[in-house]
């Protein structure tokens, strides 16, 4: 199995990886059967770099303060007001992927797009992607998915493993991206997302959330009611994740700590640096565990 993860640094992370997949697919003890092996990762910081702002969130940020230019009755609501204004509080509440923020874009966003169908959604979110790019790495945010994490991808798929992505971030948007980013089918990809309506042979976007926002509790919730189990191996890289990684039988963190290649930081993260300590989680450090970050 070493030979699938070419990107990752011979030791502990990439060692406790191979040895997990290796028993749950073995006869013996602690056997999964195929059924049983689902591996549930979180988006952004552990699929694809977040910073200085993560791709769905600048998205969502440009598109409601657009809203807010075309209708004035809007700049004077939040989150409408906190995005003109460039409130300082509030960004950090959303890059702490604080609930209540979260909560606060998720129904401005649904309201947003309240009527619209999945195609005019997907339309939109391309004609964003096809202009949008990083200014540090000077590359479209599609291209600056994590390398190693792909690689993990192809070993747990080889050993029938099914492979969903489960953010905080919307749903929607991340299926746009899931196949050519990922090459995950869009069923495999869980996240916050409206309510539809189905009306004269099409479906419609609501104003209603479904089901709350996947984020802490919500994740392991959101992963059981797509898949009907607890996943056997989670991924993730923040507080907001905790929940996720706690519930499955291998966790692993990724921890971002190479300012050279890619960032460093733990903000939004020191809970989870806590808990992988107190739980025996592998920690995967981009800086030496990575050979290769995209």
């Amino acid at each position: 199995m070493d030979e699938m993860l070419p990107s990752w640094t011979d030791g502990p992370a990439k060692q406790a990886i191979v040895e997990f997949v290796g028993r749950v697919t073995s006869p013996g003890e602690g056997y999964l059967r195929p059924a049983e092996r689902v591996a549930a990762f979180d988006n952004d910081g552990t699929l694809w770099v977040e910073q200085p702002l993560p791709v769905q969130l600048d998205f969502i940020f440009r598109a409601l303060a657009a809203a807010a230019q075309r209708d004035a009755s809007l700049a004077g609501t939040q989150p409408y007001k906190a995005i003109l204004e460039q409130d300082h509080d509030f960004f950090t509440a959303v890059g702490q992927q604080r609930p209540d923020a979260i909560m606060a874009l998720e129904e401005a966003l649904a309201a947003n797009w309240r009527g619209t169908t999945p195609a005019e959604f997907d339309a939109e979110v391309l004609r964003y992607l096809s202009g949008a790019k990083s200014d540090r790495f000077d590359a479209p945010h599609t291209e600056l998915v994590y390398r190693p994490m792909l690689e993990l991808f192809d070993l747990l798929r080889s050993h029938e493993f099914r492979i969903f992505v489960c953010s905080g971030g919307g749903r929607d948007f991340m299926r746009v991206i899931a196949e050519g980013a990922w090459g995950l089918d869009r069923e495999d990809v869980i996240g916050t997302a409206p309510q539809y309506e189905y009306r004269d042979g099409v479906l419609h976007r609501t104003d209603k959330v479904l089901g709350g926002i996947a984020l802490g509790p919500g994740k392991p919730e959101h992963i059981f009611a797509t898949t009907g189990r607890m996943p056997a191996f989670a991924g993730g890289n923040a507080d907001v994740d905790i929940e996720m990684l706690e519930s499955a039988a291998f966790a692993m963190l990724v921890v971002h700590d190479d300012e050279e290649r890619e960032y460093a930081y733990t903000a939004a993260a020191e809970r989870a640096l806590e808990e992988a300590k107190r739980q025996g989680w592998n920690l995967v450090s981009i800086k030496n565990d990575w050979k290769e970050v995209f």
